[in-house]
């Protein structure tokens, strides 16, 4: 194990907040911790840089006391990134990235012509090239991100930890840092910690996630282990919504009350409508889904109602009566099916059905949206 802690507790002013902290990483593995505002993620890291001493417990990389470790030593092993914004004056971009090769200059800090190379290397990593001679105190905060994850780099470090660095950057630049992070921990087996809201990236990018919450570690381990149904949830305290591991998307509460509608749907089709239904509050049912279909992930979320069997298995007539009897109750169904591609016996049924009970069809969703009266649902204002 590269970098593991033991019994580690951290806080401050000899009052922990966190205990028993027993978390470790390998050479070239990324851990992300995540967990709501205030829960602790940026004490554990300063904890582990240093920058606060641990209440109880011990830190160790390589196996060696991380407290006997020499501030020079471990400047040149662990690399640091953190929110606190660098007060400077006068100082260029170039030069704060420059410092980044102090811990192996000599005493009076003269760079050598390798030095200044990987100045200009850490620079082109975040694409920064063109702030080398910037003041970087008139930096946006984007900016001034990439040149700090730049300083960073040129330390040429085992480990890198960031205490959110994905904060203020635009969707570009975070797939970007991203990027460079997989990158160096693939190819230069570098140890990668840090902090994330982003809990899609935080399940894309990692190899290990940690969850902080209250005084103990709520969960650590693998993103598909830990980010179970129920787990995001519960660590954010989230009353509506929910958080989706297979597509790392997050998605809003279902509207409330019976299903005013019954969605066909199948094969991905049903999901922009389920969402475009969502964000108008009208509740509705959908069916009949595979469990392995990708609208079964967002129906289970947002239908008030869904019928779904295994994918091993033919629809039962139970099944079908089920979601006939359902769709009688609403008062539209809406096809969000390809109508060029062959309709399942069951689906044809269901049309059917409401055919004979006069019950409108809708196949294009979303002219009706915009055309219907949405508040008085009652009845098609506008038919399509």
């Amino acid at each position: 194990m590269y970098f593991h802690t033991e019994n580690l507790a951290v806080g401050y002013r000899r009052k922990a907040l966190i205990r028993d902290i027993n978390i470790g990483v390998e050479k070239g593995q990324i851990l992300s911790l995540i967990g709501p505002n205030g829960a602790g993620k940026s004490t554990i890291l300063k904890t582990i840089i240093r920058q606060i001493p641990p209440i109880s417990g011990k830190l160790f990389l390589e196996d060696e006391d991380m407290s006997r470790i020499p501030n020079r030593q471990m400047a040149q092993k662990v690399a640091v990134v953190l929110t606190d914004r660098v007060q400077t004056e006068l100082t260029t971009c170039g030069e704060i990235v420059a410092a980044g090769r102090y811990p192996y200059t000599n005493r009076l800090g003269k760079m050598t012509q390798h030095d200044r190379d990987i100045v200009r290397q850490a620079l082109a990593r975040v694409h920064g090239e063109e702030l080398e001679d910037r003041d970087f105190s008139t930096l946006s905060d984007g900016q001034r991100q990439r040149i700090m994850l730049a300083r960073a780099i040129c330390q040429e470090p085992e480990m890198i930890v960031l205490d959110e660095p994905t904060a203020f950057l635009d969707i570009r630049y975070k797939i970007e840092l991203l990027d460079i992070l997989r990158q160096m921990a693939r190819e230069k087996q570098t140890t990668v910690i840090l902090s994330l809201h982003e809990i899609d990236l935080a399940a894309k990018i990692s190899d290990l996630v940690c969850c902080v919450k209250g005084d103990r570690l709520y969960a650590f381990g693998k993103p598909e282990e830990v980010l179970q149904d129920g787990t995001v949830q519960s660590l954010y305290d989230i009353q509506k919504g929910s958080f989706n591991l297979l597509f790392g998307s997050v998605e809003l509460g279902r509207p409330e009350g019976k299903p005013r509608m019954f969605v066909l749907a199948g094969g991905g089709k049903g999901i922009p409508c389920y969402r475009a239904l969502q964000r108008q509050g009208l509740p509705f049912a959908t069916g009949i889904l595979s469990r392995n279909d990708v609208d079964y992930q967002v129906a289970r979320e947002l239908a008030v109602q869904v019928f779904s069997k295994d994918a091993s298995q033919p629809v039962t007539e139970e099944l079908y009566r089920q979601a006939e009897e359902q769709l009688l109750r609403t008062g539209f169904v809406i096809d969000t099916r390809d109508q060029d591609t062959p309709c399942p016996e069951w689906s044809r049924r269901l049309l059917q059905a409401a055919e004979r009970a006069q019950i409108p069809v809708i196949r294009n969703y979303r002219c009706w949206l915009e055309n219907c009266d949405v508040p008085v649902l009652s009845g098609i204002s506008k038919r399509i």
